[in-house]
């Protein structure tokens, strides 16, 4: 597993230096030097989507076990900041999200089944707004062949959803469970698997619950469509302004382009690839495009390292407390 992220980290960085070197690093460069203290515009913008992200993630928790909503957008941001910057192929974030949980209170069982049902809210919600960008793109495409391949690619993303959403409902997490619960029995080095215990049976109640499910896909839907916003921001500062419905285009398809690519970390040079494809349909530079991406990538790396560091004193005070605690033990047994 770790040699093929490997590889494919390096294909894509290949990928992505390619691209840049063939429509000219300096042009970009010069690009991205215009845009200026605007970065920080981009960066500042992002908060927003995690805010309505965050409420997506909450609401599929009742209220009694749910941390408030400033813990879930932390552990968002920290979600993000793993998928985005280290080489999980964009899923490590959700088990991090989960064990964070698990330190916060919530059993471990529930906290899974949490983003597991988020993590498919996204990506049903992803698909209806793939299916927008869709819809505003293709009454005015000059090249309608392309058309019948994005269709597929929707198809097929629709297909891949509901087999997750079927698997979860009809026993595939159950299986995960008893698995990890009999691995936990062998011996106290995977005693903490035990947690997991009740993941299949609040996956089935969350889905069970359509008014949780609603929101939470409508809030992630309108974090997407805010990426529609910071598209026209990050163009703008670029030279190359677009309206809301460009930008919605240029964000839906390219973050679908991009979650082609989920095997390679960080889909370094799928992103690339997809916004020099998407704004190339819309008239817009092969620069421009590029610049775009790498916007977005700064702002990651503004927004993640900041996060991976908050990760690390969490794991790290986590780690404190558990050997104080197993001092205390031996320590209070010699004063009986």
């Amino acid at each position: 597993m770790r040699l093929s992220l490997a590889l494919g980290a390096a294909l894509g960085l290949a990928l992505a230096l390619a691209l840049c070197g063939y429509y000219g690093f300096a042009e970009i460069a010069s690009g991205l030097g215009a845009a200026g203290w605007g970065v920080l515009a981009v960066i500042a913008f992002h908060p927003v989507q995690m805010l309505f992200s965050s409420l997506a993630w909450q609401v599929l928790l009742p209220p009694s076990p749910a941390p408030r909503l400033l813990t879930f957008i932390a552990l968002r941001w920290i979600r993000e900041a793993v998928n985005n910057l280290l080489p999980v192929a964009q899923i490590g974030g959700e088990f991090v999200g989960a064990r964070l949980l698990r330190q916060g209170g919530v059993p471990l069982g529930a906290g899974g089944a949490s983003v597991t049902v988020d993590l498919t809210m996204e990506m049903l919600s992803q698909i209806i707004f793939t299916l927008l960008g869709l819809a505003l793109l293709v009454p005015g495409l000059h090249e309608p062949r392309i058309a019948p391949w994005i269709i597929g690619g929707i198809g097929l993303a629709v297909v891949i959803v509901a087999a997750f959403i079927s698997a979860q409902r009809f026993g595939l997490f159950h299986l995960v469970e008893r698995g990890l619960i009999r691995l936990a029995e062998r011996g106290s080095a995977w005693s903490s698997l035990g947690e997991i215990a009740g993941l299949h049976r609040s996956i089935r109640a969350l889905y069970a619950s359509p008014r949780r499910l609603v929101w939470a896909c409508s809030y992630h839907l309108i974090s997407w469509l805010l990426g529609g916003v910071e598209v026209m921001l990050a163009l703008h500062l670029v030279g190359a302004s677009v309206d809301l419905r460009e930008g919605l285009i240029i964000e839906s398809l390219g973050q679908a382009l991009r979650a082609v690519g989920f095997a390679i970390p960080a889909s370094l040079g799928v992103q690339e690839g997809g916004y020099v494809l998407v704004c190339g349909l819309l008239g817009i530079s092969p620069q421009a495009a590029i610049e775009l991406s790498l916007l977005k990538r700064i702002r990651e790396v503004a927004l993640g390292v900041p996060a991976l560091f908050v990760w690390q004193l969490i794991e790290a005070r986590r780690l404190v407390d558990r050997v104080a605690d197993d001092v205390s033990v031996p320590a209070a047994a010699d004063g009986d």
